[in-house]
């Protein structure tokens, strides 16, 4: 039996992290509560998670994450295809996950809850119908 509850929350939390996380890079949070408050700041850390991508590259691969985010938590804001969204939602966060335990160690995803939240997508995903 689906809990509409939890599936609920789920999608609001993954959404929520994903909009805050692009509001981020786009200067829309106060300094004071932002991680990159800018996107020079945004694609200097893309390069920290990725540094063997050169320059041009790197600012393709840190457009198309922040359109996925965007997407993806848009989307999964309106309740449209959520198990498909999951999955993408997911997939994107272990991605990221990786990277960073790679580039900065296991410590920086497990501070952030990156494994957390992909966790939580593939369990959104898992939801029955």
């Amino acid at each position: 039996m689906r809990d509409k509850t939890t599936e609920w929350f789920l999608r609001i939390a993954l959404s929520a992290g994903f909009l805050s996380a692009v509001a981020d890079r786009l200067g829309l949070w106060s300094k004071a509560n932002s991680a990159w408050g800018n996107w020079d700041n945004f694609l200097a850390y893309t390069g920290q998670l990725m540094p063997w991508l050169p320059g041009p590259l790197l600012n393709a691969a840190a457009i198309i994450a922040t359109a996925a985010e965007l997407i993806l938590g848009i989307v999964l804001l309106v309740n449209f295809k959520t198990r498909l969204i999951a999955i993408a939602s997911g997939i994107l966060l272990l991605l990221f996950a990786i990277a960073m335990t790679f580039s900065l160690g296991i410590k920086a995803p497990l501070n952030y809850s990156v494994f957390a939240a992909s966790a939580a997508a593939f369990a959104l995903s898992a939801q029955k119908k």
